[in-house]
């Protein structure tokens, strides 16, 4: 072992000590920045994890719109079920309509859904609380767990069901039931705005409410794992027909703008809790100044004995890089052993405020999401390390540029 590091090591945990006072600050500062930043990046990572295959579970990877109705849908299924990376497609319609309970209104977003396809591209078996997808048809309807809840409704209830062709046929004096269809299911995506307010039917119901006869509003595509979505809506685009004007978006194109506010905040609470780790560094500075303040003599001796001034620059170099190394290690310990008890420190603050119910309506979700990139852990981890090492360049110059004769009169 060289002689620098075994003196750093000697520095770091002297003899009959485990730890340093001054190391042990400045290993905790480490730590805490690491930790802060681990949380901070694996919860806002989450939710945009989250956001992003709840977006994928309900409309697929690729959307195709128009900027009307679309007619003719079995051979545009045909067409676009041949693009390379295509697994499944299925038509949509959907729009806002009144469903009541016993007199008791809501106004609910109601979906559409062809049964024998939708199952190739939106896993909504998956989803199902009670009841079975299977026994959706033209006289039934499926609800969110949240629209159930409000209505005080369960399985086999009936409700009525209209939409606002209902008042478009009264101006022309005609007449225009409402629809009474039997609950045969509950499901719950995870997401409290879709589990609160909506509501699923047959494409052909759908039709028959919004007089769409046989058009859709678009089409809901799933791709191959693995491909890229705007490589396959570029394909996807190439195989469509010029009229009716038509156009395949990924689900990132057609969610860009809040993908993007989300990786923002992202990014801004990353570099302000940069600053927690810069804040450690001049922690680990300090420490380092004061141990040369204190060992003038101690170095000087070392180059009175031969020792290069690299070496004794080396010494302190590592002493830093050992720091960093440790704070960095006990950092992550801490950080993932807060995201294994997130939820349970959430449920007690909630519980504590009771605030439960104003964090699911603003931020949708009743648990807090993880989700860290490998990329991001390697930044965290190098740079803190590098930092942490560049941090004890400065003592190190400082101890290099210690003249022996001078260093030894040191009093």
């Amino acid at each position: 072992m060289p002689w620098y590091l075994y003196l750093a090591l000697k520095q770091l945990f002297p003899t009959g000590k485990r730890l340093s006072f001054f190391t042990a600050i400045s290993i905790l500062g480490v730590a805490l920045g690491v930790a802060t930043l681990v949380v901070t990046n694996s919860v806002m990572g989450g939710f945009g994890y989250q956001i992003r295959r709840m977006i994928i579970d309900t409309q697929g990877e690729v959307q195709i719109r128009a900027n009307g109705l679309i007619d003719n849908s079995e051979p545009l299924i045909a067409a676009v079920g041949k693009v390379p990376g295509v697994v499944g497609v299925t038509p949509y319609a959907q729009g806002v309509g009144m469903l009541e309970y016993e007199r008791k209104p809501s106004f609910p977003l109601i979906q559409g859904i062809d049964v024998n396809r939708v199952n190739k591209v939106i896993p909504l078996n998956r989803f199902m609380l009670a009841g079975a997808l299977d026994e959706l048809d033209d006289d039934t309807v499926i609800l969110s767990s949240g629209l159930a809840e409000s209505l005080r409704v369960q399985i086999g209830g009936k409700v009525t069901i209209s939409s606002p062709l209902l008042i478009e046929r009264l101006k022309n004096d005609e007449v225009f039931l409402p629809r009474e269809l039997v609950i045969v299911g509950v499901f719950e995506i995870g997401h409290d705005q879709l589990d609160s307010n909506t509501a699923l039917v047959t494409l052909r119901r759908m039709q028959d409410l919004y007089g769409l006869g046989d058009a859709v509003h678009g089409f809901n595509v799933k791709i191959a794992e693995g491909l890229d979505a705007d490589v396959v809506a570029t394909r996807i685009n190439a195989a469509l027909p010029e009229e009716p004007e038509m156009r395949a978006l990924s689900w990132l194109d057609s969610n860009g703008e809040f993908m993007f506010v989300i990786q923002m905040e992202k990014n801004l609470v990353s570099i302000l809790l940069l600053f927690i780790i810069l804040v450690a560094s001049f922690s680990i500075m300090s420490s380092l100044l004061t141990t040369v303040v204190r060992k003038t003599r101690e170095i000087g001796l070392l180059g009175a004995l031969g020792g290069s001034p690299r070496d004794i620059a080396a010494c302190f170099c590592v002493q830093g890089f050992l720091i960093g190394l440790i704070g960095t290690m006990s950092g992550l310990v801490l950080g993932f052993g807060f995201l294994h008890v997130r939820n349970d420190v959430l449920h007690f603050f909630t519980w504590l405020t009771g605030s439960k119910e104003t964090l699911e309506r603003f931020y949708q979700f009743s648990n807090v999401p993880a989700h860290l990139e490998s990329s991001d852990l390697v930044v965290i981890i190098v740079g803190t390390i590098v930092i942490s090492t560049v941090a004890g360049i400065f003592p190190a110059w400082r101890a290099s540029r210690l003249k022996p004769m001078e260093a030894l009169r040191n009093e």
